[in-house]
């Protein structure tokens, strides 16, 4: 199992000609690629790297419910994919000197995307973004995928992953038959996705 400060060391490697680069961690639902992305800015530090979402890319509850797609919120077709394309196009682009990039987040407490709420300085070199599917093959992930330097698959035993996601559904306001149904149900289905997906990654980041 690789240490943070091991995964900061090959992180600082994307950017050692000081030009952007864009680093993605993908895994599944309760897998731990947030606390991984969210470990790793912290200790390569907010001069060098900053931490872009892909939850923030979410449509919509009145857009799911609409689709008719609410109940399974989370699944790859409840994402604007080619949004968050055209994000990592702006945010590799970008160069010292240019006006800051904004993103937007998914905010838990009221499950839903927010606009604008992280600002990504052009002078900073390094991206790091996280979310489900950024290995995905379908739809414009590709073109995502394609201007991100590396990508690193984080794995967790799945007994340890399905306590953490039904531990999260339930800190968010579900009762713990709905949280073991979900984990068990929609999130299960793409954690199947993602899985398939492992083959492709430059890097498996084993937690336990």
């Amino acid at each position: 199992m690789s240490t943070t400060a091991e995964l900061a060391a090959r992180a600082r490697g994307l950017v050692a000609s000081g030009e952007r680069a864009i680093l993605g961690i993908v895994g599944a639902p309760g897998s731990g690629k947030s606390t991984v992305a969210a470990a790793l800015v912290e200790e390569l530090g907010p001069e060098l790297a900053v931490c872009v979402g892909m939850d923030g890319f979410h449509l919509s509850d009145a857009v799911l419910a609409a689709h008719g797609s609410r109940h399974r919120k989370g699944a790859i077709d409840t994402f604007d994919d080619a949004g968050y394309a055209a994000l990592i196009a702006r945010l590799a682009d970008a160069r010292p000197g240019d006006p800051p990039v904004y993103a937007p987040v998914f905010r838990r407490e009221i499950e839903e995307p927010v606009a604008a709420g992280v600002e990504v300085p052009a002078e900073v070199p390094l991206v790091v973004t996280e979310g489900n599917y950024l290995l995905a093959a379908s739809g414009a992930w590709p073109a995502a995928r394609a201007r991100m330097a590396e990508v690193w698959y984080v794995e967790l035993p799945d007994d340890v992953r399905l306590a953490r996601l039904e531990a999260r559904h339930r800190a968010f306001g579900k009762s713990a038959e709905d949280a073991r149904r979900w984990a068990r149900g929609s999130d299960q289905v793409n954690t199947e996705l993602i899985e398939a997906t492992q083959g492709a990654a430059d890097l498996v980041v084993g937690l336990s």
